[in-house]
């Protein structure tokens, strides 16, 4: 049996302009073009499309994934694997529910604008969050870079990683009050706190601008890292953006 590209785009919800994109990057093939110049594909075709969507829920560029399936011979082991990761993301998934329900606990207890000073375990915001699985703009431009950060997240003791994770969030809760304070993101204490962000960032890979550029705007363009920052104040993402944005400009410029 055969299903035309536009059933597949209906029962998977991938348009029809993407399933044409990975035929033409050697993604996914159709089965067929039938003389109404339409694709058409067959089941092998559709349980390749689940691969690639399982591999793109893990976070997976499109070169990786199409490096994965050329190296890909006992199927069924695959989809074990994607399973055993989609199962860690599930859990995953949990943590960050369980963060999220108690940070909203703790917020009603002030019906007021919170103080984050005076909540609980400030650098408890962000448990369960992941900073290594996006595929952000800059990641996926450099890669080198990329597998050196990686490689740097490998040494960290779990004591270090918890350190790091609360100095983070500190300069997070800062970069907040400054925007509550209607504070230029061109003011010299903002940009003091972007040169300590970029500072860090540098003990793993070194952006120019464009780099740190592109990571500035995965905090906003990302869904996940924009409601990190705006469930401590509302526009943070973007005014970490815009700062970081100002920085790149004068500095790595």
């Amino acid at each position: 049996m055969a299903w035309s590209i536009a059933d597949v785009a209906r029962m998977s919800g991938v348009t029809s302009r993407t399933l044409r994109h990975y035929d033409e990057i050697g993604l996914l093939a159709p089965a067929y073009i039938g003389g109404n110049g339409h694709r058409y594909y067959e089941q092998a075709g559709l349980l390749r499309l689940q691969q690639i969507l399982l591999m793109r829920e893990l976070g997976l560029g499109l070169r990786e994934i199409a490096a994965v399936l050329a190296d890909q011979v006992d199927q069924v082991a695959a989809l074990r694997e994607h399973q055993r990761r989609l199962l860690a993301e599930r859990d995953r998934l949990d943590v960050l529910a369980r963060t999220v329900a108690r940070t909203i606990a703790e917020l009603e207890e002030d019906e007021e604008t919170p103080d984050m000073g005076k909540i609980n375990g400030p650098e408890n915001l962000f448990t369960g969050f992941d900073t290594t699985r996006y595929d952000s703009p800059a990641r996926t431009q450099w890669p080198d870079q990329a597998q050196r950060s990686a490689q740097f997240a490998a040494t960290l003791t779990e004591a270090e990683t918890e350190r790091l994770q609360r100095e983070a969030t500190a300069a997070i809760v800062r970069m907040a009050e400054f925007m509550q304070a209607a504070t230029p993101v061109t003011d010299p204490a903002v940009q003091a706190e972007i040169d300590a962000h970029y500072q860090g960032i540098c003990r793993m890979w070194t952006p120019d601008a464009a780099a740190f550029k592109a990571l500035a705007r995965n905090y906003v363009d990302d869904a996940q890292w924009r409601a990190a920052y705006d469930q401590v104040a509302a526009g943070l993402a973007e005014y970490q953006r815009n700062a970081m944005v100002i920085y790149a400009d004068a500095r790595l410029s």
